[in-house]
């Protein structure tokens, strides 16, 4: 593929709305099977079966698709116009992660990775696949192969010019493309990211124990959370975004072009009272077009109740006592666990 071509690319890239567009080859992760391995074989993906069942793929981009010589990596910036920590300071309303407050990500890059695509077919042929964080690639690795960024300590990608706040999308194909180089670690000695941690979810430098990791437990992980972690959750209901904030780098983010990434208003800081009401249709239709509503009303409602229990405030007693014998096992186990901590932690005892 000509200099000019591939110039052409980018450039159609960032008109998409992408802020970033590198380039790799589908062998330029050859790190990865051996850390993959060591992650499962420890038991780091926690419930995440797909991790295990489909490692080879995700291991070695080659055998996803044997035919692709190149892999477009893009990133889209969501930096959030608020102080995504200062929530956590209001007890009686739900922290949500900041790309979960509007619409569903994974639509919105997949429509900009098929016109991208669609482009590229038409301007030089061969073909293509595009993959948004639905399918087995090693989306961080290839990203860093390809000079978007690096992974941090937090083993997130970090870029010197958008900062931790973006989506990753690819576009494989078939086409020789030039590539770029990879990224460097820009950490250094700081630490940021492992120190802020509730959970201390990160064994090591570049090491996580999804296990331990709130966005882990608060979305992948199904049935009752461990008690002792459950006060470590505080008041977040879907995802944490804590080592994201805590990056310096962040003072390099880029405002996200995409309105639909700026927060609703009713899901910066939603009341927990209101959403442990929710039964399930009430659930799918506050959630509509979110992410959020991918891990179903039952295990949303268990996250809520925990932040309940967590609140220190016995009048949030009887907005648990309801859910106490809730026809899922696991919201009711959520509901009498708060109820006995609100007791316990009340000024009356």
């Amino acid at each position: 593929m000509g200099v000019a071509l591939k110039q052409r690319l980018v450039e159609r890239a960032l008109e998409e709305g992408f802020d970033a567009c590198r380039i790799c080859g589908p062998g330029d992760i050859p790190q990865v099977p051996d850390r993959l391995a060591a992650f499962l074989d420890a038991g780091r993906h926690g419930q995440m079966e797909w991790m295990e069942n489909r490692a080879e793929w995700r291991g070695n981009p080659a055998a996803l698709w044997p035919e692709a010589r190149s892999v477009i990596m893009l990133a889209e910036s969501y930096t959030p116009q608020h102080d995504p920590l200062e929530i956590l300071q209001h007890r009686d309303r739900g922290a949500i992660s900041v790309y979960a407050q509007n619409r569903d990500y994974h639509d919105l890059v997949k429509k900009r990775l098929k016109r991208l695509a669609r482009w590229l077919i038409a301007e030089a042929g061969g073909e293509v696949k595009v993959f948004v964080d639905t399918a087995p690639v090693a989306e961080k690795p290839l990203g860093q192969a390809a000079g978007l960024g690096w992974q941090g300590k937090h083993t997130n990608l970090v870029s010197r010019d958008l900062g931790s706040w973006f989506f990753i999308g690819s576009v494989f194909t078939t086409l020789d493309i030039e590539t770029d180089p990879a990224e460097t670690d820009h950490c250094g000695s700081c630490t940021a990211c492992q120190d802020i941690c509730p959970t201390s979810a990160f064994p090591a430098p570049y090491q996580i124990d999804a296990r331990r990791c709130i966005s882990y437990l608060t979305i992948e992980h199904h049935g009752p959370v461990d008690e002792d972690l459950r006060p470590m959750l505080g008041n977040r209901i879907y995802g944490c975004d804590d080592c994201l904030a805590a990056c310096p780098w962040n003072k390099f983010a880029v405002q996200a072009r995409e309105l639909r990434y700026h927060a609703r208003e009713e899901l910066k800081a939603p009341g927990l009272a209101e959403l442990a009401a929710l039964d399930d249709a009430g659930f799918r239709a506050f959630f509509s077009g979110s992410p959020i509503k991918r891990i179903g009303r039952n295990r949303f409602v268990r996250n809520v109740l925990y932040a309940v229990g967590n609140s220190g405030a016995p009048d949030m007693i009887p907005v648990a006592q309801r859910l106490v014998g809730d026809d899922d096992a696991t919201v009711a186990d959520a509901a009498r666990w708060a109820v006995a901590r609100l007791n316990t932690n009340s000024p009356s005892q």
